[in-house]
């Protein structure tokens, strides 16, 4: 079986754990996984796992430092609070998370894919042109940002959510413009009858209206055709591991 283990803070960063699982046939690329608001447990390990069983080296750290997140509705509110309250140390933390992710990979000299969801995303692409050399591949899950992205070269997949309160249908545009107008390449696919976190196993949805609920066999397909688009995504971008359909 795969090697899973949770592994101690990078150095320098403050305390917390990440989740790592090399596969079973042996190191693959690296894909850095930053979770939402509700932290390392809500789902971030599934997806670690889901990408280790299509060939990747992939780990997620505890962008929370440890904090746990015990009632769901307050979790989005605690974790942005956090996140807000240290930036800095959350960029030291994604920064050293993706050199620690190197040393496991079938290449450590190659570029990581990153994988972001919803916080997660806005933080993939800040990573993304932090170090351009270091990250070869972006997917965002209803994430934003509005940064300057000149020095990204890495493409970009975009996952969107047709009902969000936090990207509409213009910032999510805004934001292809700006990527694109800097030379990046840049994917957006609106996932119809979907509202935000509806990519991530085991947590509550968020319509528009901020509104908790379950979800939906419609978010779930979508999840499921988002989930193939990002494999072959990464698949394409970062070599090693074959992409859905070849042979």
């Amino acid at each position: 079986m795969s090697e899973q283990r949770d592994t101690p803070p990078a150095p320098g960063t403050r305390a917390g754990s990440a989740y790592l699982v090399v596969p079973e046939g042996g190191p693959g690329p690296g894909v850095l996984v930053l979770h939402s608001w509700w932290g390392l447990e809500g789902g971030s390990k599934a997806i670690v796992e889901a990408l280790a069983d299509a060939g990747f080296t992939a780990v997620a750290p505890d962008l929370f430092g440890g904090v746990p997140l015990e009632d769901p509705p307050d979790a989005t509110h605690a974790a942005q609070r956090l996140a807000e309250a240290d930036p800095d140390a959350t960029a030291a933390l994604v920064l050293a998370s993706i050199v620690a992710l190197r040393a496991h990979t079938r290449d450590p000299e190659a570029p990581v894919g990153v994988l972001g969801f919803s916080m997660g995303g806005s933080w993939a692409l800040w990573a993304a042109t932090r170090q351009p050399d270091s990250v070869g591949a972006v997917v965002d899950y209803y994430g934003h940002q509005d940064m300057d992205f000149e020095g990204m070269r890495a493409p970009v997949l975009c996952h969107l959510a047709s009902s969000d309160p936090f990207v509409s249908e213009d910032l999510a545009v805004e934001m292809q413009a700006h990527l694109r107008l800097v030379g990046v390449e840049a994917e957006s696919v609106l996932h119809e009858d979907t509202r935000h976190f509806f990519a991530e196993p085991g947590v509550p949805v968020l319509d528009a209206d901020g509104v908790l609920g379950e979800r939906t066999p419609a978010e779930a397909a979508a999840a499921a055709a988002a989930w193939s688009a990002t494999i072959d995504f990464l698949a394409r971008n970062l070599g090693g591991v074959e992409a859905p359909g070849e042979s």
